[in-house]
């Protein structure tokens, strides 16, 4: 697998994660004070300077749990908390945008302006606090830096490096739905029209060269699409047009997103199977994941304010229903990695879980479940 997927894989599910967050704040008028709170805190934990040092190192992609464990981290980052069923619910969405973006890419490279676009996305969310903008172009200019002077050959495997992770994710979600461009089993319909990828010809002509170059034939065929011509390239700097929408947001307050499971029950034969071998290298993304997480420097919020509950259903039975209706090899709850003969990494577990428990999310039972924030996928 690529060694330079991971920044890209987590900066895109991040930028998703940031949509979602920012419409339903918005759709629900949360005061603009405790809504750029929550989206300041999350983007300042999400760049921060220790936790992507870690992040840019060399490694193979984490498992799905694994990653899981560190969005759950940042998710509450701020004043804001979901409980499991929500979580699982906004990381669905996540992921499910992401790899319709990864599978529409017109050739590999255009995933980092995939990336640019939500990077574009975040400082502007961010533009009115210089301290955080800093983080944001200081990243910025790192994916740059890295990834502009790759190959196509190099992208193109960090984009089957993409797809293998996403590949057993059939979640369905009602815009793709709506817009047909998702099927009921919850797999993408890849279009045969629009722009070619940069630098290539439009589909329908065969040319035949002689042993000296000449072109000696030409042939037609029906390309069975309606293709044109890419106008030109998006820009790699800092700032420019990107020219493809991939990656922007695509929510609104008048769009509201629902998600489903590829099934009609939990034990539908469509879910997919996770393999339950243990995995030789678990120690060691054991150990990856812990210095990762330590660079996570959550702050949990001073003064008197406990924050506030995130529910991502219509109501709180709704949200009990997906959380108990959930399949368990879908569910992301448990990290369960053994290292036991390694002291110093069941240490640093030991504070990170520690550190999970403190701003971990209330009991559903709680009483006091605070702003009624998201009231999102009716009729799930």
């Amino acid at each position: 697998m690529s060694t330079r997927t991971l920044p890209l894989l987590f900066i895109n599910l991040g930028g998703e994660m940031l949509y979602i967050l920012d419409q339903r704040l918005r759709a629900q008028n949360i005061p603009a004070d405790k809504a750029k709170k929550v989206m300041n805190d999350i983007i300042t934990t999400m760049f921060n300077k220790k936790f992507l040092e870690e992040l840019f190192k060399p490694q193979e992609l984490y498992s799905k749990k694994a990653l899981r464990t560190v969005f759950d981290r940042l998710a509450h980052a701020s004043i804001m908390r979901l409980n499991q069923a929500s979580m699982d619910k906004l990381y669905d969405l996540m992921t499910m945008a992401f790899k319709y973006q990864v599978l529409l890419c017109p050739r590999p490279k255009d995933i980092l302006l995939v990336s640019f676009n939500h990077m574009d996305a975040i400082r502007d969310f961010v533009k009115d606090t210089p301290s955080i903008l800093s983080q944001v172009d200081e990243t910025n200019k790192q994916l740059i830096e890295i990834y502009t002077p790759l190959s196509g050959g190099e992208f193109q495997l960090i984009r089957q490096t993409l797809l293998i992770f996403f590949q057993d994710m059939h979640i369905r979600v009602s815009i793709f739905l709506k817009d047909k461009v998702q099927n009921s089993n919850g797999r993408f319909v890849l279009p045969t029209s629009g722009p070619v990828p940069y630098g290539t010809h439009t589909p329908g002509l065969i040319r035949m060269f002689s042993c000296s170059g000449e072109e000696v034939r030409r042939m037609q065929f029906r390309d069975g699409g309606n293709y044109n011509a890419a106008l030109r390239e998006g820009s790699f700097e800092m700032y420019g047009d990107r020219v493809i929408k991939l990656g922007t947001n695509m929510y609104s307050v008048s769009r509201p997103v629902e998600t489903h499971m590829s099934g009609t029950s939990k034990n539908s034969s469509q879910h997919t199977k996770v393999n339950t071998t243990p995995n030789p290298l678990a120690k060691e993304e054991l150990n990856l994941l812990a210095r990762l997480m330590g660079g996570l420097e959550v702050q949990k919020p001073a003064g008197t304010d406990s924050g506030f509950r995130v529910n991502l259903f219509a109501t709180d039975e709704e949200e009990e229903e997906a959380l108990i209706s959930r399949p368990d090899e879908l569910s992301y709850e448990v990290l369960n990695i053994q290292a036991t003969k390694d002291k110093q990494t069941n240490a640093e577990l030991a504070k990170i879980m520690g550190e999970f428990g403190e701003t971990g999310e209330p009991s559903p039972s709680s009483s006091s479940k605070g702003d009624d924030l998201l009231a999102m996928m009716d009729g799930l």
